[in-house]
């Protein structure tokens, strides 16, 4: 039996869409306040949010571009602002730019690194001043098995996702002793629109390469997410892999 949320608010950013909705929706069943963060995907996000209300919980939605150290900021202090206090940050925030090193600029590489790894600090770092205060917080960064394994064309992916994971590992070793647990989730292929660009070809080449034969669902990703902040009281500093068998 997964723990009720009831009382606690969560921020969730890239939460219009894909693994970033279904972790918003889960959490919000489970009663906890959410506050989802869009970049571009405004009437996506609005319609989340009118999800949730239907659930009977509540959401606020705040626009903010996750790769600007003050708009990352900005977002968690206006969570807090609004709601009193933030208990769930899920960093789940990312984008691809997808190339071969012979191929990739120093704007591909910048960008993702700034949106994927960056934020994850920009957020953290404003974030865990008021969980201290509280002596409670609960921290999920979305990473990759990418970020594991490495994958062709994707160097700048890889080391964002890779960074996400060591920085995990040291942010919970130093909020721990303040009842804040920062974890990592390491997805696999997942149902979402990135992958839903893929060819067939390469998907049918892509699976083949997954013990599982098939691919992950977004709501598998939430589900792992809500266990931790919502069960995982002693569990800290680990990335859990959620991918079918693809890494092991």
């Amino acid at each position: 039996m997964i723990s009720r949320l009831d009382n606690q608010i969560a921020l969730v950013t890239g939460g219009s869409r894909g693994i970033g909705k279904e972790i918003a929706l889960e959490l919000a069943r489970l009663g906890a306040k959410i506050a989802i963060n869009y970049n571009r995907g405004e009437a996506e996000a609005r319609a989340v949010a009118e999800e949730i209300d239907k659930l009977g919980s509540e959401c606020l939605v705040l626009q903010a571009d996750v790769s600007d150290k003050n708009q990352a900021r900005g977002l968690v202090n206006q969570t807090i602002e609004h709601y009193g206090q933030l208990d769930i940050l899920v960093n789940n925030a990312g984008i691809t730019r997808d190339k071969t090193l012979k191929k990739l600029s120093d704007e591909d590489w910048e960008s993702v690194i700034n949106t994927n790894l960056n934020s994850v600090y920009y957020t953290v770092s404003a974030a865990y001043p008021s969980m201290i205060e509280r002596s409670y917080g609960r921290i999920v960064n979305i990473s990759s098995f990418v970020g594991q394994a490495g994958n062709f064309g994707q160097s700048n992916y890889a080391a964002s996702k890779g960074g996400i994971i060591a920085f995990t590992k040291s942010a919970a070793q130093e909020l721990a002793k303040n009842n804040i647990t920062v974890n990592a989730i390491a997805p696999g292929f997942t149902e979402t629109e990135m992958l839903a660009k893929v060819p067939d070809e390469i998907r049918e080449k892509i699976l083949a390469k997954i013990p599982m034969r098939r691919f992950g669902k977004p709501n598998e990703i939430a589900r792992a997410v809500v266990f931790l902040v919502a069960d995982g009281d002693y569990i800290t500093g680990q990335q859990i892999n959620v991918n079918g068998g693809v890494y092991m």
